[in-house]
């Protein structure tokens, strides 16, 4: 999709949609090709990483932060930067140390040597897309500068709170491997990403491709966005229909999470509403306005395995929250939308 194309579209009336209208198949339609067009985009500078793409612009249709978890040199960082661009939105990278601040983040009031007074200086949490890299190499309570930021949307400094710019989006990275210098993020902050992206190796066709990318001139990468079709596209979401039986399903995979005995937490009420939000913009990513049991069992790995807690016994004997999720999607029955019309059960 070319900014011609773009700008063609946005003159026909944009997008419509929101809490309670019906979206016409014209504008999911758009939706449709606007993913594929980021995939395009971003997939000339790194190759590979499809899905990670998607799960991003799943995380961004729905309003929600992203964690990319990978060992070194998988191009997280390069992801993120080239996924920004996409966005066309302000965009500011912070790399995390374990010298690190709070304030580095958040800003801090400095002392004008003009006037005599003190003046408060924004940090570079003020701005649209940050890309906060390798934030597992700073203590705790700089982790926790960006709590407030990534649920409320605000910064409250000097007893003053003040509103991020819309939309705001956190892009996260972490190496897993990495021990020594490192400090695990803390269960509320893992829980206030929308998503998490487990990043491999690409694949040996897919490093061939890259090695031919780097021997040619750097590719730039086009802007297809901006911050008005981003809230517009936000807006679409409530929109999409689920049967009441859906909703039923997802509280069942959270309340069987909860049970599961190789678990010592299970997934929040805070963790189904987020999976609710990511099968939504599943679907309105895929040109539909409904959802369906197949787009909750979609997203949930991405959704759910960075929200559960393993028991000790269960970590030693090699298990992951991503084979727990795995069970718990074979295991829990989707209803059907009139069990008394029929067997009670869907197909998966």
């Amino acid at each position: 999709m070319s900014a011609g194309d773009r700008l063609e579209e946005k003159s026909e009336g944009g997008l419509s949609g929101g809490a309670g209208l019906a979206v016409d198949q014209s504008t999911l339609d758009r939706v449709r090709r606007l993913r594929d067009a980021v995939r395009d985009q971003v997939g000339q500078v790194v190759v590979g990483n499809e899905a990670a793409v998607d799960t991003m612009l799943l995380a961004l249709v729905a309003g929600g932060h992203v964690l990319l978890e990978g060992v070194p040199g998988v191009a997280k960082t390069t992801l993120s930067k080239a996924f920004a661009q996409v966005l066309g939105l302000d965009f500011q990278r912070i790399q995390f140390t374990p010298d690190l601040m709070p304030s580095d983040i958040t800003g801090t009031s400095v002392l004008d040597r003009k006037s005599g007074e003190f003046v408060l200086r924004k940090g570079p949490v003020f701005c649209q897309v940050l890309l906060a890299d390798e934030i597992n190499r700073a203590p705790a309570k700089t982790q926790a500068a960006l709590l407030e930021a990534m649920q409320e949307g605000q910064v409250t400094l000097e007893g003053q709170s003040m509103p991020l710019p819309r939309p705001f989006m956190v892009m996260a990275t972490q190496n897993p491997v990495e021990q020594e210098g490192v400090y695990r993020l803390p269960e509320a902050q893992l829980d206030r990403f929308l998503v998490r992206v487990l990043m491999g190796y690409p694949g040996r066709d897919h490093e061939v491709r890259m090695l031919d990318l780097k021997m040619d001139a750097p590719a730039k990468v086009e802007r297809l966005l901006d911050a008005e079709q981003i809230q517009e596209l936000r807006a679409l979401c409530p929109a999409v229909h689920g049967e009441p039986h859906l909703h039923e399903y997802i509280i069942d995979l959270s309340l069987a999470s909860r049970e599961h005995p190789d678990l010592l937490l299970g997934a929040s009420p805070r963790g189904a509403l987020c999976l609710l939000r990511c099968a939504r913009a599943h679907a309105l990513l895929d040109g539909r306005a409904y959802f369906t049991h197949q787009d909750v069992q979609a997203v949930a790995q991405y959704t759910l395995a960075h929200r559960l807690i393993l028991r000790p016994e269960a970590e030693i004997e090699g298990r992951r929250t991503a084979d727990v999720v795995e069970e718990l999607l074979q295991s829990v029955p989707v209803l059907d939308a009139d069990p008394a019309a029929g067997a009670g059960r869907e197909g998966r």
